[in-house]
Order: C-alpha cells, then sequence, then structure tokens
C-alpha cells in the first residue's frame, strides 16, 4: 500500500530542536507498527463516517442510533466495506452510547430462519451476538453500554454487552431463502428496534452528548490520508493496558490524543521513514494472511475475527483480519475460507483460465445454518458486475442445480457463460484477478466439522483450472 500522503504544510526547520530526538529507523519502525495497529481503526472510522456522519453521501446509512434496513442484497454498487456480504440483506445501527446506553429489542424470528447480530466496536472487537446460535430465535431485549457505563442490569433485559469504545455498530444478517421470501425477510427486519435505555424504561432522558464534529474520512481516501484518519479515528477509541505502549510511540510522531509533536512538523527525511514503514506494515500483513493461516486445497483456513481476549494484543492478525473483510463473525458464528489460487497454488485469473469447485455428495460444507461462496474481484475485493447478477452460490440454491450422476456438484467459475445447460451452477468471474470467500454460517461443531478452523476434519475442495 504505497501512499504520497501529504503531510499539510511544508516543514519547517525552526521548530526541529523542539521535536524528540528520533532516529530515522527508529520513526519507520514506530510507523510501521503503528500501520499495522492502526489499520482496522482506520478501515471502521471510515466506514462510520460513510455510513452515519456523511448525510450527502453516496454511502449514508442513518443517523447514530437508528436502524437502518437494507431489504436488499449487496451489489457491486456497494463499496464502503471491502469483501461484503451477499448473502443475507443487512440492517445496521451505528450506536453512541456516551449518553446511555442503548437497547437493542429483536422479535421472534421463525425456527429455520438463521439471523445474527453482531457488536463491533471502534477496535473491530466482536465483543457479543444476538441471534440464532447465541441466544436462539425467542424475543428479548438486550442492552448495549459503553466503556464508562456503571450499572445494574434492568428488569426486562436478557444481557448486557459492553463495547470498548463509546461508539459501536450493531450488524444484523437475516437470512434470505430465495428472491420470493424478501417479503418475509423484510417483515422480520421491520420488527428490530434500537431505542436509548431510558426510552425503554420510559423514564427522562440524560443530558445529551455533545456534538461532534468529525474529520472527513472517505474508504477511497484511506491510502493518501492514513495518518490523518488514524490521528482523528483515535480520538473516539480509549486507550487500554494492551495498547497503551504503541500509543505512546504514536504520540512521538503526532498521532493521537496524547500527541508530543505535530505529524506535519517533522522533517522530510523523517517523513519518508513513515512512509517507508506504512509499506513495510502493509506488507507484512499481506504475508500474514498468505501463511498465517492453514492452506488447506489452497484455501486459507483460520480463526481470524474474534474479541478483544481472542486477538490479546495480536495487532497483525487484527490488521489481517480486516484486510480479509472488515466486519467479519467470529468462528463460532461463521468460518471464512478464502482464497486467490487454485488447489495446486496457482493465481486464479479469470481473463486466462476457467475453473471448477466440485463437492462431492455428502460433502458439503458441514453447518447448522447455510454456506455460500462468493465472487471478488482479486484488486478491489469488491463485488463483481456480471450478466446475470449472481455473486454467489449457496446452500439454499442447491436443490435447483445441476448434479453430477454420483450426485456431486460441481460449480463453473469462470467470466464467460459455461452453457445454457451449466448456467445453474456458473458462478461468473471478473476478467482478472479472481478473490473467493467461502462462509459457514453456524458452523457444525460434531465432526466433521471446520471447527477448530484450520484443524478441522472437513476440508475445503480444491479449485481445479478447467481444460
Amino acid at each position: 500500500m504505497v501512499t504520497t500522503t501529504s503531510w499539510g504544510k511544508p516543514f519547517d526547520p525552526s521548530v526541529q530542536a523542539a521535536m524528540p530526538d528520533l532516529g530515522i529507523t527508529e520513526v519507520k519502525a514506530i510507523a510501521e507498527k503503528g500501520f499495522i495497529y492502526g489499520l482496522p481503526i482506520v478501515m471502521n472510522y471510515t466506514v462510520m463516517y460513510e455510513y452515519v456522519v456523511d448525510k450527502g453521501g453516496s454511502q449514508f446509512k442513518a443517523p447514530f442510533n437508528q436502524i437502518k434496513n437494507e431489504p436488499r442484497v449487496y451489489t457491486y454498487k456497494d463499496t464502503a466495506v471491502i469483501t461484503p456480504n451477499s448473502d443475507t440483506p443487512y440492517s445496521f445501527v451505528w450506536l453512541d452510547l456516551r449518553a446511555e446506553p442503548m437497547v437493542l429489542t429483536v422479535p421472534a424470528v421463525e425456527k429455520d430462519r438463521y439471523y445474527a447480530v453482531q457488536l463491533t466496536d471502534g477496535n473491530t472487537y466482536n465483543y457479543g451476538y444476538i441471534g440464532s446460535r447465541s441466544t436462539g430465535n425467542a424475543q428479548g431485549s438486550y442492552m448495549v453500554v459503553g466503556p464508562d457505563w456503571k450499572g445494574k442490569k434492568p428488569a426486562g433485559i436478557k444481557k448486557v454487552f459492553t463495547s470498548s469504545t463509546p461508539f459501536s455498530v450493531a450488524i444484523y444478517r437475516t437470512q434470505l431463502f430465495d428472491p420470493a421470501d424478501m417479503p418475509n425477510v423484510i417483515k422480520v427486519q421491520d420488527s428490530y428496534k434500537a431505542e436509548p435505555l431510558s426510552v425503554f424504561l420510559k423514564q427522562p432522558a440524560p443530558a445529551a452528548a455533545p456534538t461532534i464534529d468529525f474529520s472527513q474520512a472517505t474508504t477511497a481516501g484511506i491510502k493518501e490520508n492514513f495518518w490523518s484518519y488514524l490521528h482523528a479515528a483515535l480520538e473516539y477509541v480509549p486507550e487500554t493496558d494492551v495498547d497503551k505502549d504503541i500509543r505512546a510511540k504514536l504520540a512521538t510522531i503526532g498521532i493521537g490524543p496524547k500527541k508530543t509533536i505535530d505529524l506535519k512538523d517533522l522533517s522530510p527525511e523523517h517523513r519518508k521513514a513513515i512512509v517507508q514503514g506504512m509499506k513495510a506494515g502493509d506488507e507484512k500483513i499481506s504475508t500474514f494472511l498468505a501463511s498465517g493461516l492453514t492452506d488447506i486445497n489452497g484455501w486459507q483456513v483460520g480463526s481470524l475475527p474474534g474479541d478483544e481476549a481472542h486477538y490479546n494484543g495480536d495487532w497483525l492478525k487484527r490488521a489481517g483480519t480486516a484486510k480479509a473483510g472488515l466486519y467479519g463473525n467470529s468462528a463460532v458464528e461463521a468460518v471464512y475460507p478464502l482464497t486467490r489460487v487454485d488447489g495446486d497454488g496457482k493465481k486464479l485469473d479469470g481473463s486466462k483460465n476457467n475453473y471448477t469447485i466440485t463437492f462431492p455428495a455428502g460433502q458439503y460444507p458441514p453447518v447448522n445454518a447455510f454456506w455460500s461462496v462468493t465472487m471478488y474481484d482479486g484488486k478491489t475485493q469488491y463485488l463483481i458486475k456480471n450478466p446475470i447478477n449472481r455473486y454467489l452460490i449457496n446452500s439454499p440454491m442447491i436443490p435447483n442445480m445441476k448434479k453430477g450422476k454420483d450426485g456431486s456438484l460441481t460449480l463453473y467459475v469462470q467470466k464467460d457463460s459455461p452453457g445454457e445447460g451449466k448456467e445453474l451452477n456458473w458462478l461468473p468471474a471478473p476478467d482478472g484477478p479472481i478473490y473467493l470467500v467461502m462462509r459457514l454460517y453456524w458452523p457444525k461443531t460434531e465432526a466433521p466439522s471446520i471447527l477448530p478452523p484450520g484443524a478441522g476434519t472437513w476440508k475445503p475442495p480444491g479449485i481445479v483450472k478447467a481444460n
């Protein structure tokens, strides 16, 4: 991720004497570690800005504390979040927990329909779940509190979840069985409710939190403005014992609330070192994704997303998780085998080859909910525009797909139609690099299982280059 970041006004040599005595090598090391630490925080901040703050933007969803239901699945037009899920219609509510807690109420959902509410904070920690696997499909109310909240669980609240940051997002996924099922999904979505605790308890509201003039940020601007975005985002990510050391180092080069110098005042040599450190950090993240997971038939399988204890200060794992796909579920909720190569380790490229994926009879991904294989552009990790508007193939589609004489299921992964008789099994590919993600929702724990990720008894089949 090479950048040509601008630091603002030109360097003023007169401030050099006031600068801390930081060597070029040390600055580069701080930038490298800071980039790895800060990438997920920046990615989350830019999504929050585009979804909640920038009311005139194309990605705007709704203001803080208001649920936004998407009565559709994601398409190539959705570009705020990389590697988006196109399986389940989304609902979102970005929570401002400064003044008081928020209460999320879910309806009774029919037994066979999977749904999940993922709670993710500004650190990108998945700190809680509501839904089919975690709390069941019965109606209930749950309270989400900020890091400074002190109090007891009120009557009528089933569980309390604590965010490590004052701003957090609740991501709702509601299973869609087929296009005709959308009215039923909308009915469930319309029953999701988010309200301040005072409203839930029918009590007077506390004083409103101060209005914030958030620094502008876009997902498209991360490369060019990474450090200014990180500086802005850290204002809303309280320091903890786990990250206090890296936060202190970042402050020495002008990043964060406790900064000791303005970033723009660094010398040209120090600025160059920061650019080099950022590049080195990004390369480390890419290396981790290529080798830090378990290779199974070309698929990279591992337990990437999780809560604070799961990462335990492993900033490289957290950054790799964000780069692989922001807002991924924890392994107990979903596992994501991903790949850019075929079963022989050669890079997938839709401009050069056609491919197949074959699931032997009775060897589909073992899940309690459902599974899918989703196609992305290998360069951007966005869904791709294609002639049949199909971005994935999932298990609810299987009854209508063609099977082999032995009961196996073969998917055709290519940019052009495989022919009328095979289009039911066609997963359109880009005219270039391919990125594929398999999603196993609510994976089974008994054998065969993909759990624990990378060491389970079920293994995804390798992708084969077609003749």
